[in-house]
């Protein structure tokens, strides 16, 4: 990319340079702004008859073409791209969705030459019309070697993001307590209503057991039997492990138990089990607060049918500290 000047009636379709202002301080044209008829116009009536222009070069690509391209090959699922000024490209998603992002690679590529990419977090909902990522060029043009080893490297390895749709995604709860079940429904179900509502959720099935061994197997299976995404266990009191009440539920009604512990503050108490493709979350204390807390890292890729390992929970803890 080199600077060339040029009389201002040849300048159409050329790349400027750098910004042009009006004399009172206002922007005229932005840098990177493509030349029109109308602006030449404009110039020439400002008293201008030479401009800066940028020159791509040979060996180069053009920045709208490098960042369209990139964004096209770094993510799949819901998501669109909209050209934006300056050399970049956003990401929007297409419908309600969690982010899932390969860290590893994208610190790979922000690391080559020419183009650098910035996404929401790992496991971050999205609705509808949000902006999930952004690909800015370097300006105007970036190296076509380098813009082909980034694209063979995203065709080879990626993608970095995921878009995961959150369709039909449902909610069910046991609501438990050494008492009176009702006691636990009473205490959470307010605060766990606006909660799931902010991940598009609006209304959940739900049951009552006191929390003992067997209602809460009992209750957990019949939850079950209705398909749901995920099944969250509002109990009163905190587990020490999964020897307790509702762990050993969870394993005499055959589920395989996933995590226990959480690096997360608030939660650190979680425990994730699956009873085949489905979660069951305990997470006791996390449903008397609206303030963020280990639910809300867990439920966008659980809503969206991703099955969280326990390398993910532990990953958790890098930015784990809520409040």
């Amino acid at each position: 990319m080199r600077d060339q000047t040029v009389e201002i009636q040849e300048s159409a379709g050329r790349i400027l340079s750098s910004a042009i202002f009006r004399p009172g301080g206002k922007k005229l044209l932005a840098k990177g702004h493509i030349l029109r008829a109308e602006d030449i116009r404009i110039l020439q009536s400002a008293g201008m008859d030479q401009i800066t222009v940028a020159q791509i070069e040979e060996g180069e690509v053009a920045e709208d073409e490098a960042v369209c391209a990139v964004a096209g090959e770094m993510a799949c699922g819901s998501y669109e791209i909209q050209l934006a000024a300056g050399g970049r490209a956003n990401l929007i998603a297409t419908e309600n969705c969690c982010v899932l992002v390969d860290e590893d690679l994208l610190r790979q590529v922000n690391c080559t030459c020419g183009v650098v990419i910035a996404t929401t977090l790992n496991f971050s909902f999205a609705q509808k019309g949000q902006r999930i990522a952004t690909v800015k060029s370097a300006p105007f043009a970036v190296s076509k070697s380098d813009f082909e080893g980034l694209i063979n490297m995203l065709r080879e390895r990626g993608p970095i993001m995921q878009a995961r749709p959150a369709r039909s995604a449902s909610i069910s709860v046991l609501y438990c307590d050494p008492i009176n079940g009702d006691r636990a429904r009473t205490l959470f179900e307010p605060v766990l209503r606006q909660k799931l509502e902010r991940f598009g959720i609006h209304s959940h099935a739900s049951i009552t057991v006191l929390e003992n061994k067997e209602h809460v197997a009992r209750g957990l299976q019949h939850l079950l039997r209705t398909k749901p995404s995920v099944v969250l266990v509002a109990s009163t009191t905190a587990p020490a492990g999964p020897s307790d009440v509702v762990g050993q539920a969870m394993s005499d009604i055959g589920c395989q138990i996933e995590r226990f512990l959480a690096p997360v503050e608030p939660g650190n108490l979680l425990l994730m089990s699956y009873k085949n493709d489905i979660p069951i979350l305990a997470v006791p204390g996390c449903f008397r607060s609206l303030k963020p807390n280990v639910i809300d890292l867990m439920l966008p890729p659980l809503l969206a049918q991703y099955r969280v390992s326990t390398w993910e929970v532990a990953c958790l803890g890098h930015g784990g500290l809520l409040c």
